[in-house]
């Protein structure tokens, strides 16, 4: 079964989760990591995790939120990082696509989260949105590994990312017609690559334009698979294993 290495199961956004996740199991993906973003998408995904079996969480503070975050939001992301099923921090990171005027308070929360990774040795998932360098440079501060989520960057940039030891993430964006990203994935190693769906965002073709589920991973994955000319099995087994060596589970 594949895995979606990047939702988002709110009920802000499904108010039918046993048929999405009924859905995606009937495409093959039956294992999800759902990203936190705030307090209360952060104390939702613990309930999802703790209710159902296959839907393991991050939990972090999106840098959207960087002005409404309080420090008990970050206690609470510390005190439940001892939950098994809690594989990461994130979606944390850096995003300067409407503003850059708060790019010092972002970079503090940033950090604050990048400390706490180090600091319990857990991995990070991490969101860039036209701010590559202050990630990078961000990042170089902490001994920490982890994806950076729907990666979108040069070849040079993924080289980096790689050698700083992240996984790339790779999602529906890849399907779209002038998406510069197929030419540059082509050319990372299969072993350097999830995939993820960022549900309910980034819908793949044919698709785009809907509401995004898990059970587009299978679109998403017929794609990869036939940019990398092997089969959707060797895929599965690849990106699994993948994720398996990043977070020490079974998918």
């Amino acid at each position: 079964m594949f895995t979606d290495s990047h939702c988002h199961l709110y009920k802000e956004y499904y108010d039918n989760l046993d048929e999405i996740i009924s859905l995606a199991k009937d495409k093959g993906v039956n294992y999800f990591i759902n990203n936190g973003c705030d307090k209360n998408s952060n104390i939702e995904v613990l309930n999802l995790i703790n209710t159902y079996p296959n839907i393991y969480g991050a939990l972090g503070i999106h840098p959207e939120y960087v002005l409404e975050y309080s420090n008990n939001d970050i206690k609470f992301i510390e005190d439940n990082l001892n939950n098994k099923k809690v594989l990461a921090i994130g979606e944390i990171g850096l995003d300067y696509h409407y503003t850059k005027e708060n790019k010092d308070e972002q970079i503090k929360l940033f950090s604050r989260q990048l400390s706490l990774a180090e600091k319990y040795n857990i991995p990070v998932i991490i969101h860039s949105r036209d701010a590559t360098l202050d990630t990078i440079n961000t990042l170089k501060k902490y001994q920490v590994k982890g994806i950076i989520h729907s990666f979108s960057g040069s070849k040079e940039t993924a080289l980096e990312y790689i050698k700083m030891g992240f996984l790339l993430g790779v999602n529906g964006v890849i399907t779209f017609k002038n998406a510069n990203i197929k030419d540059v994935v082509k050319e990372i190693p299969l072993e350097k690559i999830v995939l993820e769906t960022d549900s309910p965002y980034l819908t793949p073709e044919p698709f785009r334009g809907e509401k995004n589920n898990p059970s587009h991973i299978i679109d998403i994955a017929n794609f990869v698979a036939s940019l990398y000319n092997i089969s959707l099995e060797d895929l599965r087994k690849i990106t699994n294993n993948n994720l398996n060596n990043l977070f020490g589970t079974c998918f």
